[in-house]
Parts: C-alpha cells; structure tokens; sequence
C-alpha cells in the first residue's frame, strides 16, 4: 500500500486537514518492526498549502498494509472537527474516520 495514496483516497471523503501527526515504523530483515527507526510525520494547524504538499509528498512510499505487524501509527484531524485514527486487526490496518455522535435528544 502506499502511504500518500490510501491518505489521498481518505481526504476525497473528508473535509480539509487541520493538522496530523503519522508514524511510520518500517519492517526489519526478519519482517519485524524495526523500533530503532521510527519516521515522524507532522502537519501543523494553520499551514501552507505549500507544507500540506511537503507533507503528502514525504508520505509517498508502500508499506505491508496486510496481516502481520501495524506500521503505520497516528492522527489526522480535519478543519470540521472530524477525525481519523488508524485501525487495526492483527495487523492489518486502515483509516478510521471518526466524528462526534449527535447528542440525544434527552439530554438537551
């Protein structure tokens, strides 16, 4: 799976970026994750398109998205008070995305 392409295929469902914080850690030579080199990805409230772009693009490379170990980590908060948070099952992960639940109506 590649990182910036599955975000990409995310955003064309949500409203804009507010701000993300992603962590990617990569398999080692005996398919484990190698803890010793986990990679930082940061998008800041209040950025440029010019820094969303840097970020997208920082993301551009595959990952094992199937069974096995998570390697992708994080949070991606939108402009409408939304969320996306990674899921995972036994190792196989996607993009959650959360919103708040309407309140009911008995407690109004």
């Amino acid at each position: 799976m590649n990182a910036k392409q599955e975000l990409l295929s995310l955003l064309e469902k949500t409203a804009p970026i507010k701000c993300a914080q992603i962590k990617y850690y990569p398999l080692n030579d005996a398919y484990r994750l190698n803890d010793d080199l986990p990679s930082f990805y940061n998008l800041k409230v209040n950025h440029t398109e010019k820094e969303l772009n840097k970020f997208l693009d920082s993301l551009d490379f595959n990952y094992d998205s199937g069974y096995g170990w998570q390697q992708l980590f994080g949070t991606i908060w939108f402009t409408d008070g939304s969320w996306a948070e990674r899921g995972e099952y036994d190792g196989s992960e996607w993009w959650e995305h959360r919103s708040l639940p309407d309140i009911p109506q008995n407690l109004r």
